[in-house]
């Protein structure tokens, strides 16, 4: 895997900002770059690869991690 451009820790917000902080981020970021996301909570764990997928960005990889946090990496689609 390529190396992470950028990361997100948003494991102290609450939908619906935790996607709001995730979307900002993206858009800050040139194409094809990676983005880590951390993140905690059952609502961002579903929301914020659905929504990343639905505005057209790749979901790299998704894993637990032993906090009980979760990492997230997207690659930036498009413009």
């Amino acid at each position: 895997m390529s190396e992470v451009t950028a990361t997100l820790d948003i494991t102290r917000e609450v939908c619906p900002m935790t996607y709001v902080r995730t979307k900002l981020r993206l858009e800050a970021l040139e194409s094809g770059a990676l983005l880590e996301v951390l993140l905690r909570g059952t609502e961002p764990l579903k929301n914020i690869p659905r929504s990343a997928r639905e505005e057209g960005h790749e979901v790299v990889s998704l894993e637990s991690r032993d906090d009980g946090t979760h990492r997230l990496v997207l690659r930036k689609q498009g413009r």
